[in-house]
């Protein structure tokens, strides 16, 4: 049962920008569907990168072209990059390709969904280039602050 909503058209460079919010269970095999709204915004192949976020327990879901975008950031490093070549390592071993079925579901193997605390039901927030998943017991609250929202757009010069 969809709770929110996303663009249903793509306008100027907008491929990709999920937004809203929707609250989906998942089935018995374990499987998140993936709303129509937002499964229309990803170009290429239809399949989704998985990774934990790194700073709450969630995980976040990117299409292969953001996804491309940021592997781009790491390739510009050497290899002798010791740092660089850590976070290449870590990030591919905790991440996952999942493509998604006719019906848009995807299987996110059990490791992930344990880390976000996903056991049943999941919200998922569109997050501009990605989709979020929360468990609804971690999920931030998303009320309208104007000062708060005017003191981050400051920060990334919105």
């Amino acid at each position: 049962m969809d709770s929110g909503g996303a663009i249903d058209e793509v306008v100027d460079g907008a491929l990709g920008m999920f937004v809203g919010e929707f609250r989906h269970a998942l089935d018995p095999k374990r499987r998140l569907t993936i709303p129509s709204t937002w499964r229309g915004l990803v170009a290429g192949p239809k399949s989704l990168y998985v990774l934990p976020d790194f700073h709450a327990r969630c995980l976040n879901i990117l299409p292969a072209e953001a996804m491309a975008q940021k592997l781009d950031k790491i390739r510009r490093h050497s290899m002798s990059d010791r740092k660089a070549m850590d976070f290449a390592r870590r990030l591919g071993a905790v991440s996952e390709l999942v493509p998604w079925d006719v019906q848009g579901r995807i299987r996110i193997k059990d490791k992930l969904l344990e880390f976000a605390g996903l056991t049943d039901q999941v919200v998922m927030i569109g997050a501009l280039d990605r989709i979020e998943l929360w468990s609804p017991e971690q999920q931030p609250v998303m009320d309208i602050d104007q000062e708060g929202l005017a003191e981050a757009g400051l920060y990334v010069d919105f």
